[in-house]
């Protein structure tokens, strides 16, 4: 299995139903189910606290699930979190090999600062890409270093891993700098100010 994938144990699911998804979060385990290649879906319960690590600041994390001796390779592909309080509730994985690409939406990530007096937005928070199942990047980062107001970085402009294309269209815009808003107070004219300080006549 590839050095970078995060290793996981899982067993098989035997009982199904809100019950026994309840049942099991409450025994700190998360339901999972493996899908792709043509197989069967099958469906696992994972150990949620490992599961929650493994998956935490990676979109797109390689995992290598151990089910009784058997590896699995799979990515996650849809991974449902508790709304209020830390907690995975579901995933879905995708089963991949070693030595396919796969596509997958990766995050864009600024850094550096532009020149003085401007701000940078964000367009498109996350770039569509094929790559490597073994060499997905965890984000696409921007540098923005010295950059001057009016530029806009498309994706054609982006430097990308080895093996990595992009799959977004090429003149799509990913982050745009432009010059900061200043607000300027209008100054009073004597007269304005000489009207402000009257007294209020009486009615």
């Amino acid at each position: 299995m590839p050095a970078n994938a995060i290793k996981l144990d899982a067993t098989d699911r035997t009982e199904f139903g809100k019950g026994s998804s309840r049942r099991a979060r409450r025994a700190g385990q998360v339901p999972a189910v493996v899908y792709g290649h043509g197989t069967e879906p099958r469906h696992l319960l994972l150990e949620e606290h490992a599961t929650r690590l493994a998956l935490r600041g990676n979109e797109n994390a390689l995992i290598e699930l151990n089910v009784d001796g058997e590896s699995l390779l799979a990515l996650a592909k849809d991974v449902q979190r508790h709304p209020i309080r830390p907690g995975v509730q579901h995933i879905d994985f995708l089963l991949v090999n070693r030595n396919e690409k796969v596509e997958v939406e990766v995050p864009v990530v600024v850094t550096g600062e532009p020149e003085p007096g401007t701000i940078h937005i964000i367009e498109l928070a996350h770039v569509l890409v094929s790559a490597p199942a073994i060499a997905i990047p965890e984000s696409i980062d921007v540098d923005l270093t010295g950059v001057e107001a009016g530029t806009a970085v498309r994706v054609s402009d982006l430097t990308l891993p080895d093996g990595v294309e992009a799959i977004t269209e090429a003149d799509a815009d990913v982050v745009n700098v432009s010059l900061e808003a200043v607000e300027v107070a209008e100054e009073e004219t004597p007269a304005e100010a000489a009207e402000g300080a009257a007294p209020a006549e009486a009615e």
